[in-house]
C-alpha cells in the first residue's frame, strides 16, 4: 500500500506537473506480463520514470535492478529503496556465488517477474550514451524466451543530472520500442540492444 500511495501522491504529480513527461510508444507494453526493460540512465528520476509507465497494480512484480553499495549505503535508503522503490540490489564489485548479480536477476525472471535494467552500469552525462556492459548479454543468453523493451530517456539528465539536488522543470520525453528476441554472441547481443536503444534516441 505504502509503494502505491508513494507513486499516486508524489511521483505522477512530480513527473507529470514538475518535470512535464511525455511518453511516445506505450502501445508497446500493453499485453507484457513479463519483459526486460532496458534504457540509457543519466539520472535518478530515471527508475521513477520507467515504474511509473505501469499501472500501480503491477509495479509489485517489476524490479528495478540497482547497485547495493549505493541504495543500501544506510538503513534509511535501504528500506527507502527496497520498500518504495521494490528494487533488486546487487554488488558491482567482488563477485561471490552469493553475490552474483546474474543468479540474482535469474531468480526474478524465474518468477516470471519483471526487470529495469541499465546496462551502462551508471549514471552518465546528459544526453550521452556510454558503450553498454556485458551483463545485459549473459542475462539474455539465459532467458532468451523473455522479451526485451528498449527504452530511450531523454532529458532526464538536464532536470536532474548526477550530483546534483536540485530538480529544474524541464520537459523529457520517454520513447518505448516494441519488445525485441535477441541472439547471438554475447558482444553481438550487446550491440543489438545498445542498438536498438540508440535508434529511439532519434525517433
Amino acid at each position: 500500500m505504502g509503494r502505491l500511495l508513494f507513486f499516486l501522491i508524489f511521483v505522477k504529480p512530480l513527473l507529470f506537473l514538475v518535470v512535464g513527461v511525455n511518453v511516445f510508444g506505450r502501445q508497446h507494453l500493453l499485453g507484457q506480463k513479463q519483459f526486460i526493460l532496458v534504457a540509457n540512465h543519466n539520472s535518478h528520476l530515471d527508475t521513477l520514470a520507467l515504474m511509473n509507465l505501469f499501472p500501480l497494480s503491477q509495479l509489485h512484480r517489476i524490479h528495478p535492478v540497482a547497485a547495493s553499495d549505493y541504495f543500501l549505503k544506510n538503513r534509511l535508503l535501504a528500506w527507502f529503496s527496497q520498500t518504495f522503490l521494490n528494487i533488486l540490489p546487487i554488488a558491482r564489485s567482488q563477485f561471490t556465488r552469493q553475490s552474483n548479480p546474474l543468479t540474482h536477476m535469474g531468480e526474478v525472471l524465474s518468477r516470471g517477474e519483471s526487470l529495469i535494467l541499465f546496462p551502462e552500469g551508471t549514471r552518465g552525462q546528459p544526453e550521452a550514451m556510454a558503450p553498454f556492459q556485458t551483463g545485459i548479454a549473459h542475462l539474455i543468453k539465459k532467458y532468451p524466451q523473455v522479451p526485451v523493451i528498449p527504452v530511450y530517456l531523454k532529458g532526464m539528465g538536464r532536470s536532474l543530472p548526477k550530483g546534483e539536488t536540485l530538480l529544474l522543470p524541464l520537459f523529457c520525453d520517454i520513447l518505448i520500442g516494441p519488445a525485441q528476441f535477441f541472439s547471438g554472441t554475447k558482444e553481438e547481443i550487446v550491440h543489438q540492444v545498445q542498438s536498438a536503444v540508440e535508434q529511439l534516441q532519434n525517433a
